[in-house]
């Protein structure tokens, strides 16, 4: 399989990581080796099977595609990290459905109970617009109550942009101050939240991929299973190193650690 013979070639020139990348990966589907249906789930336990192949992402996904293999993978996959973009753009289900998204503000939180059943400790990562086309306050509070419930560790937040031609653009516009408003509160609770998981981290040990050297002498710089930035410093450890590190601080978007 092209995709498998990819992996052991990158792994065998040094590559400890590999991320799955799609629009929608996880609707990735089709015949597989012995004809029968072959999914995301079933390419992860193929690649976790590869000999030093260390750690397994895949993004960007689709709620409505997060399968039950899937869920179970994030579960019982050692090499699957604990992290998951799942977009759901806005808590409204009006909104929802003037973006023509087939899932609702409730059927994305109860999958979001299905995927930390699986793994308690994945960090959920996600997107949103703001001042969709007629988007009220109320609309925008549902969205503020969907981030509240799920706790993001990112967020990626945007504000609404006229596509001409598009349906959207003929419906009523939110005022621009308005929406710009918005986003600043919506961004706002994202950073705290970003913030408090982090600051959670204090204390913890991880295992960091290191990727290179930091900005100071002996510093290194590398990635946490949970996709956090970790900073190292007076270590000897090369870039391709997976180690053993006790987080000791929290700084603005990284963590700061020592070796153990």
């Amino acid at each position: 399989m092209r995709i498998l013979d990819e992996a052991r070639d990158l792994v065998e020139r040094g590559v400890r990581e590999i991320t799955l990348l799609g629009q929608n990966v996880n609707a990735y589907h089709g015949a597989g080796p012995d004809g029968s249906d072959y999914t995301l789930a079933k390419l992860i336990w193929d690649l976790d099977k590869v000999d030093g192949l260390e750690r397994i992402r895949f993004t960007t996904s689709h709620p409505n595609d997060m399968s039950d293999d899937l869920i179970a993978a994030h579960g019982e996959c050692t090499k699957l990290m604990p992290y998951l973009h799942l977009p759901v753009q806005s808590g409204s289900d009006k909104i929802l459905k003037r973006m023509n998204r087939s899932h609702t503000a409730e059927s994305y939180l109860r999958l979001i109970e299905r995927i930390r059943a699986a793994r308690p400790d994945i960090v959920m990562s996600g997107d949103f617009i703001v001042g969709f086309p007629e988007e009220t306050e109320e609309d925008f509070q549902a969205t503020l109550d969907l981030v509240e419930a799920v706790n993001y560790g990112y967020a990626y937040s945007f504000k609404y942009s006229t596509r001409p031609g598009t349906p959207a653009a003929e419906r009523a516009q939110v005022d621009p101050d308005a929406a710009d408003a918005r986003l600043q509160r919506l961004q706002a609770l994202i950073t705290q939240q970003q913030q408090a998981i982090q600051h959670g981290m204090v204390g913890r040990t991880v295992n960091v991929l290191f990727e290179k050297p930091g900005r100071f002498d002996g510093q290194m710089v590398g990635k946490s299973e949970y996709l956090h930035a970790v900073h190292v410093a007076n270590v000897t450890v090369r870039a391709g190193d997976i180690a053993r590190v006790r987080i000791t601080e929290s700084r603005r978007n990284s963590l700061a650690g020592e070796l153990i």
